[in-house]
């Protein structure tokens, strides 16, 4: 079958309009050669943007698939970023590039922390699956998975000197988990709600937590000496009267177990201002400084003192004591105790200052600059980053804000777009302002403050704008100066429609006060001015028995759709205003509705998630589509032809064919609900808003579309999607512990199982070939022709069959191959054990094959073991690994000793400190340059 009718794809050009997402949090990043404090990243729907404060621009965008991003954390180098996505993905971007090499899939649903260890070698993630997984960067593999949390993990922080992982979850519970062995040897319960946030201080002698009431709690821990010696005696911990009985006794058979490695005491807690539940907690990386807030605009700021400042302050304590002590002594003549003064948490750790937001805060972030300096970014829940700068070292600091991103998007959802006739320019309104955008690059032309708009168009001309409100004016904006001209009272009740009539002279518009009026366009003379400039004058009305919702001329001019709260559209003639039609049938409001460019089709959406397709000439219905999951809340025709688009509250746009009824194709990427889209004149361009703050464009391309491949693709989506969704095998005489393997079945891992399955069955044929070939030639007595190589080994370069199962496993993803291995069923296993065996006696990736079969024989030990053909195999390969595997260590070693040798010859000759000193050297030199910058910035 030919294609009888084109259809011509649509695809997602950019997204526009969001600042940053409220999903995920703010991080401060470097980039190249660029000031600390000056680029914050954030999450903008699925994608990251890299903003620079100072400019207000955006400098780097890291590309998403088509989930959004739900958290954010630099490296400690400073050159990668790691973005965790709602699907559970982790992706590790380069700053230098903004590409992505590295990708982790383990957790099941959102990830919701990820922390860097203090090297930037392991990643912890932690997700709405409450698992905690490790992750070895270097490797790019996953180490294992931790479980024993109930609910959403809020915190996971790796310890620096000690092998040690601390998380948090709104379980109530803080896990300690000893890396080493894999498991949770100590539970600390003193929360009564969910803990949200958890930082560590004083050199991770101190653990604060924040819970869901005004309380940050403090927590000393105490590392213990690993053993004691043997043959001593324990020592029985005798409980007197006085001991506090609400200590954590709860674990009192494993005393002995949970005092191997650390003992937390509760030391006190430091009173929030704010009544609600901790938000986010952070600190800067020394962690002299912590930033806190609830689900309000304040951010409370506190300090963290030295042992020296606090020393200092308990002297002076204790000399008042004492001073007070001399004096009470006089008075009384009586001999008084010595005075003894107690060092308190609120001694250690004080209120800096509070910050006001213009907003709700929904994320924050610090930084300690030089000078004492420290900046803080937030991210605000409308749409908004402001930073702010204080010197701590101040006697009371106090907050400037230095930057504030704004115009790059709107604080509230864009309710009304419109297309500038020439296709250029596009509108869009929301509850505060109206934004003029060039379509080509993006940038905001115009930004004017408004009311709460509601619908909106481009006066014929394209100077002007007018706007419809929820209180009922019409608002008409010059777009050259960017001033309000006038506001017209149009209506009593909300303006719900705006509609320009065909011959450009004049607008409908409809509102809830059950009127349509007309208008028509007039120059008069402005009095301030002098100069004439352009008003509405209002014609005739039509009045309604309910509230209008929608209005809209059919492009002759003859007819005025009117879509009612009676769940009807009502048409009447727009000359004389005489009732022609009624098309009911929707059982809830028609929401949407647009007639075709020849006046022969009206299609409306509604509320009861239909469309459907009527004739203008008798008001008979075509055809009633299902068309979204939720409300259809904005349609139109694609200009002179009968393809039309809807938006619907399932996140949904589609296009729809009103001749033949079909579905053509769907255009996904908002994650929320669409409130309206507009087409451009031309149809080349669509633009879409939602709830989600961004606006999207999505362009026309030359690609046709035949529906039968969609359709076909569509099932095969579906498909992969239910297979990823299958348990991981399960590893025979394994139960489930508290860790676990960190990878998870996707539709990677059973293609690339596939993979080595067809490269094995591919190994097998050409043995047997050659085998055949071999016992030819014996029978003929000659050499024969050898046989004709299997074409994909001679795309691959004419390799040996051996080697190309090789390349196959190296082209396997280091963080899917363990997942890979374990569905590959056992048959293949004998294979491809000797097929390593051959491996290592060559010496090629001799790691990686070690990986794989450690892991192959772990995973099948009980089936290998009993099988007696593979006895030789495993011998062979006992003996040839350790051998190479020596080889290799000494090899390493013999490097290694070789570069240390040079390092200490230079080190001789140049008489310099490596490494260390150079660094220091150069930091120094930084620092000098930085002041000379400073001085003369100040002296300019």
């Amino acid at each position: 079958m030919g294609l009888t009718k084109q259809y011509l794809r649509y695809v997602a050009s950019a997204v526009f309009g969001v600042i940053g997402s409220q999903k995920a949090n703010i991080a401060y990043v470097n980039l190249r050669g660029g000031e600390r404090g000056r680029y914050v990243a954030v999450a903008a729907c699925e994608h990251v943007f890299i903003w620079d404060v100072r400019k207000g621009e955006k400098v780097l965008i890291l590309q998403g698939q088509k989930h959004e991003v739900t958290f954010l954390c630099p490296s400690p180098d400073g050159i990668h970023i790691a973005v965790g996505y709602e699907d559970g993905a982790v992706r590790i971007f380069s700053l230098l590039n903004g590409e992505s090499n590295v990708s982790f899939n383990g957790h099941k649903s959102a990830v919701s922390i990820i922390h860097y260890d203090g090297l930037g070698a392991r990643l912890v993630t932690g997700s709405k699956d409450t698992d905690v997984i490790v992750w070895d960067i270097i490797n790019e593999c996953g180490l294992y998975r931790l479980k024993g949390h109930k609910d959403v993990i809020t915190q996971a922080l790796f310890l620096k000197d000690k092998n040690l992982l601390v998380t948090s979850s709104k379980d109530s519970f803080v896990k300690w988990w000893d890396l080493d062995t894999q498991h949770c040897f100590k539970t600390m319960v003193g929360h009564r709600s969910e803990v949200w946030g958890m930082l560590l201080l004083n050199q991770e002698n101190r653990l604060l937590t924040g819970s869901a009431d005004s309380e940050l709690r403090a927590w000393d821990i105490h590392y213990l000496q690993e053993k004691k010696a043997e043959g001593e005696p324990k020592v029985k911990k005798g409980k007197g009267l006085l001991d506090d009985g609400d200590e954590d006794n709860e674990e009192g058979a494993d005393e002995s177990l949970e005092e191997r490695i650390l003992s937390c005491k509760k030391a006190g807690s430091i009173l929030r201002e704010a009544r609600d539940r901790v938000v986010s907690l952070t600190a800067d990386t020394r962690a002299r400084v912590i930033a806190c807030h609830g689900n309000d605009s304040v951010l409370e700021l506190f300090t963290v003192l030295s042992d020296g400042e606090v020393q200092k302050k308990m002297t002076k304590k204790l000399k008042k004591a004492k001073k007070k002590a001399a004096k009470a002594q006089k008075d009384t003549e009586e001999e008084a105790a010595e005075p003894v003064v107690e060092r308190m948490l609120k001694d250690e750790i004080i209120r800096l200052t509070n910050i006001k937001a213009s907003a709700k805060i929904r994320w924050v972030d610090c930084l300690s600059c030089a000078g004492g300096e420290l900046k803080v970014a937030l991210l605000l829940q409308n749409n908004t980053i402001e930073t702010y700068s204080l010197k701590t070292s101040d006697k009371t600091p106090t907050a400037n804000k230095t930057a504030r991103l704004t115009l790059g998007g709107h604080r509230t959802d864009v309710r009304t777009l419109a297309f500038s006739s020439d296709n250029l320019a596009i509108l869009s309104a929301s509850g505060d302002t109206v934004k003029v955008w060039n379509r080509s690059t993006l940038q905001v032309i115009r930004t004017m403050a408004c009311e709460y708009a509601l619908c909106s168009l481009f006066v014929p001309g394209d100077r002007q704008i007018i706007l419809g409100t929820k209180s009922g004016k019409l608002q008409i904006f010059e777009l050259a100066s960017g001033s309000l001209l006038e506001t017209v009272d149009a209506h009593d009740g909300a303006l719900w429609s705006l509609c320009l009539a065909p011959d450009q002279r004049g607008i409908v518009t409809g509102s809830a006060d059950k009127t349509v009026r007309f208008w028509e366009f007039e120059l008069i003379k402005d009095q301030s001015s002098g100069q004439k400039r352009l008003t509405v004058k209002h014609t005739r009305t039509l009045q309604l028995e309910e509230d209008v919702l929608l209005v809209k001329f059919s492009p002759d001019h003859r007819l005025l759709a009117v879509s009612l709260l009676d769940c009807t559209v009502k048409i009447f003639y727009t000359d004389t205003l005489k009732f022609f039609l009624s098309l009911y049938g929707h059982k809830l409001p028609v929401l949407c509705l647009d007639i075709s460019h020849d006046n022969t089709l009206i299609a409306t959406g509604s509320a009861d998630r239909n469309v459907k397709i009527w004739g203008l000439d008798f008001g008979d219905c075509h055809r009633s589509m299902f068309a979204h999951d939720d409300s259809v809340m904005f349609l139109q025709f694609v200009p002179k032809t009968h393809l039309f688009f809807t938006a619907g509250k399932d996140k949904k746009i589609k296009q729809w064919d009103a001749d033949k009824f079909e579905h053509i194709q769907t255009l996904e990427g908002h994650h929320r609900e669409v409130w309206c889209l507009i087409i451009s004149p031309n149809g080349d361009h669509i633009v879409s808003s939602s709830h989600d703050k961004s606006l999207r464009l999505w362009e026309r391309t030359r690609e046709p579309i035949i529906l039968e491949e969609e359709r076909e693709m569509e099932r095969e989506a579906e498909f992969e999607e239910s297979l990823a969704k299958g348990d991981v095998p399960v590893v025979p005489g394994e139960t489930q512990g508290e860790a676990a393997p960190a990878g998870k079945k996707t539709i990677e891992t059973v293609k690339a199982a596939e993979r080595i399955m067809e490269a094995l069955e591919l190994y097998k044929e050409e043995a047997r070939k050659m085998e055949e070939h071999k016992y030819a030639c014996e029978n003929a007595g000659k050499e024969l022709p050898p046989p004709k190589p299997n074409p994909i080994l001679v795309a691959f370069g004419n390799v040996s069959p051996s080697r190309y199962v090789l390349d196959v496993i190296k082209k396997v993803r280091s963080s899917e191959l363990e997942v890979s291995l374990l569905v590959l069923p056992f048959p293949y296993v004998p294979e491809l054990l000797k097929l390593f065996n051959s491996y290592i006696q060559e010496g090629l990736d001799v790691e990686l094959v070690c990986r794989c079969l450690f892991f192959l024989v772990k995973i099948h030990f009980g089936q290998i073991t009993s099988n007696q053909m593979l006895l030789s195999v495993i011998d062979e390969l006992r003996t040839n690994t350790l051998s190479k595997v020596r080889e290799i260590r000494d090899v390493m070693g013999f490097n290694s000793a070789a570069l240390q040798f040079l390092q200490r010859e230079i080190e001789s000759k140049e008489e310099v400190m490596f490494f260390a000193e150079a660094t220091g050297r150069l930091e120094e030199k930084k620092k000098k340059r930085r002041k000379r910058e400073r001085a003369v910035l100040t002296i300019a």
